[in-house]
């Protein structure tokens, strides 16, 4: 099995590094971190610290660059106890029925599903973690914890693992939380699909095992200002609405003054045991419960780990995914009873939706100006 140890994920020094001017080093590191490579910049600061682990330029340099590659919601992602508390009473329940099964963890993070197994009894466990810096910590925390001699962390992404390249064996139980709060925007569908081909048994366990996605209209002048700006301070900055976001944003409903338009709605059901990442679109008619200006629309999940076992980013949950928000450049007003055409389509990691009014349709395009 091929697996990292924290040693073996930055590369070492050449022999010939010491002939080599730290300036040129340092300049390397720079050139990456202004190009938005920050693993890479990691990499080389890394590599001058391996011939001056003093150097303050590369420390600091090494300690910015980590911070822009790994995301901050890691942290917040670890504080949210619902979600934890959750995925341990699944992974008990499922290592129970087959101690012996490997174990794959993708996207693995800190190492925190992968530790759960290992602690509910499973005998080999496969972390799998494609950011390197990511992945070299989460062998540090697996080993502090005591459980490297079940755990192995592979520093790939999951889709260019093999069997038995990257796991000795098929897996038996894959656990995975690769969601963002739209649910797609990780590329869950297409990994899950991956991973069924390539590096799970007939009969695996996957978890999680089904999805669903649930919209409601909202009235919220805060929240569409999140993403729109008309006359402010004696300008017209309505031409920045250029640059604003045609997909969704996250936010947490509850923290913005708002008012539902319309009952929550279903809009796609997932099943990960058998569904690919292939686009889909759906048609609704929606009748509103109120009448208000239709500012966003407002979506989240509800996702089953194994039956009986759900977890939700609904508003009100305090999940650290929070809401998915999909704000409407020129907000329509609806009536009750008067029908909303809501179009849902998703391409497979990203969902979004068009609404009609009264026969008007909005745009992405309309907020251009």
């Amino acid at each position: 099995m091929e697996t990292t140890r924290e040693s073996d994920l930055i590369e070492p020094v050449p022999d010939t590094a010491g002939t080599l001017e730290l300036a040129e080093f340092l300049q390397w590191g720079r050139d990456l971190h202004q190009q938005g490579r920050y693993e890479d910049a990691a990499k080389a600061y890394q590599l001058i610290l391996g011939l001056d682990r003093h150097n303050e330029e590369a420390l600091v340099g090494h300690g910015r660059a980590v911070r822009r590659a790994v995301p901050r919601w890691h942290w917040e992602m670890l504080h949210d106890e619902e979600r934890a508390e959750l995925y341990d009473v699944a992974i008990r329940r499922a290592v129970a029925a087959d101690p012996e099964s490997l174990v794959l963890d993708i996207g693995a993070g800190s190492g925190l599903l992968a530790m759960m197994a290992a602690r509910a009894g499973a005998r080999q466990v496969v972390a799998c973690e494609g950011q390197p810096s990511v992945a070299e910590t989460t062998a540090r925390v697996v080993r502090v914890a005591g459980y490297d001699d079940a755990v192995g962390v592979v520093s790939k992404m999951s889709t260019r693992m093999s069997v038995p390249a990257d796991l000795p064996r098929r897996a038996g139980l894959l656990v995975t939380e690769i969601v963002d709060c739209g649910l797609l925007g990780e590329g869950i569908l297409g990994t899950i699909a991956h991973a069924r081909e390539h590096l799970l048994t007939p009969d695996a366990t996957i978890m999680p095992s089904r999805a669903r996605i649930i919209v409601q209209l909202v009235e919220s002048a805060p929240l569409h200002r999140k993403n729109h700006v008309g006359k402010l301070y004696g300008f017209d900055l309505a031409p920045f609405n250029r640059l604003s976001t045609l997909e969704y944003f996250d936010s947490r409903l509850d923290r913005h003054e708002h008012r539902a338009l319309s009952e929550p709605l279903p809009v796609f059901d997932f099943d990960f045991y058998t569904d690919g990442a292939e686009p889909r679109r759906a048609e609704f008619q929606v009748r509103p419960t109120a009448a208000g200006k239709l500012h966003a629309l407002a979506f989240w999940f509800e996702m089953e780990l194994m039956p009986g076992i759900t977890l939700t980013n609904a508003p009100g949950r305090g999940s650290h995914w929070k809401q998915a928000i999909q704000v409407l450049p020129v907000p329509p007003h609806v009536q009750p009873g008067e029908p909303v055409t809501l179009e849902a389509v998703h391409d497979g990691e990203c969902v979004r939706f068009g609404v009609s009014v009264g026969g008007v349709r909005q745009e992405a395009e309309e907020a251009a100006e």
